[in-house]
């Protein structure tokens, strides 16, 4: 396989991991800030594809800092360059909901398409727009679904209930449940603002006296879990646990889940944290095989 991976170093056990699942040479991105906040990136010179690995939580620095990389990268051999980041900042606002706003959907994935040739991610959080290519025409815009290591994380003892908190979740529960042979129920969202939530789930009582595990693409504040938690509390459930794509949340928040009763929290390592511990580096190879990005 013909192509290098390229890491900075707060990320570097992630993009470590992705090279010894490739099986190809792993470089250190250097980078450093000038005292007025500039960045300066540093690259090693390489003649092949170039698989740049940034996952992009806090993602303003990291943004200027990938661009950097890309372009130093091409002007030292990059054959191409590959952005890998298994969180894609900035899907969200995919439309105006309020006069004068910025979809930066749009403006993140112009930005991209002009600086890298490909791209791969996990479950980015799409509403209205159902797929990257639309987001960032002409390259190779690929997501993959963490649901396989979702399923294999998941204790399948006791015949859980699994619950998606909107209609968003619904094809993260139905990719594990089906497979598995597993009972779900979906509840339906409205947004009042970033931290407040209201959430219903039609059937909650099917939650009574059983293990109920909450199934999500992203925990970022952690208000609609606890909005979900309570109605399978008040339904009856015996325990609630998560399962998660990605984790933004801060410690506090996942305290106040804790809390909550809501054990265990768990999500992919998309994102380091104390709860994102499930390996995705295999899934991220397998599909990096499939693409002309290993050629």
């Amino acid at each position: 396989m013909s192509c290098t991976v390229f890491g900075f170093a707060a990320q570097a056990a992630a993009s470590e991991r992705l090279a010894r699942a490739l099986g190809v040479p792993h470089r250190a991105v250097a980078s450093r800030s000038f005292p007025d906040g500039e960045s300066l990136v540093q690259v090693e010179p390489s003649s092949s594809t170039a698989l740049l690995y940034c996952s992009l939580d806090h993602p303003n620095d990291k943004l200027i800092e990938i661009l950097l990389a890309a372009a130093a990268l091409r002007d030292n051999g990059a054959a191409q360059v590959v952005l890998v980041a298994p969180y894609l900042a900035y899907m969200r606002q995919d439309t105006v909901f309020h006069a004068g706003e910025a979809v930066s959907q749009r403006v993140i994935g112009k930005v991209l398409a002009e600086h890298f040739d490909g791209l791969l991610t996990l479950d980015p959080h799409l509403h209205r727009t159902h797929s990257l290519a639309a987001i960032m025409p002409g390259i190779e815009a690929v997501a993959v679904s963490a649901a396989p290591v979702l399923a294999a994380a998941l204790d399948k003892r006791d015949d859980p209930l699994l619950v998606g908190p909107d209609g968003e979740a619904h094809q993260w529960v139905e990719r594990i449940a089906g497979p598995l042979q597993l009972e779900f129920v979906l509840g339906t969202k409205r947004r009042a603002g970033d931290r407040s939530v209201d959430v219903a789930i039609p059937d909650a009582e099917r939650a009574k006296g059983r293990r109920v595990v909450i199934v999500d693409d992203l925990i970022s504040s952690g208000g609609t879990l606890l909005a979900a938690a309570r109605l399978m509390r008040e339904a009856g459930a015996r325990n609630i646990e998560v399962l998660a794509t990605h984790c933004l949340a801060a410690e506090a928040d996942l305290a106040e889940l804790r809390e909550a009763g809501i054990t265990p929290i768990r999500a992919t390592d998309s994102v380091a944290g104390p709860v994102g511990t499930l390996p995705i580096a295999g899934l991220l190879a397998e599909e990096i095989r499939r693409r002309r990005w290993s050629l």
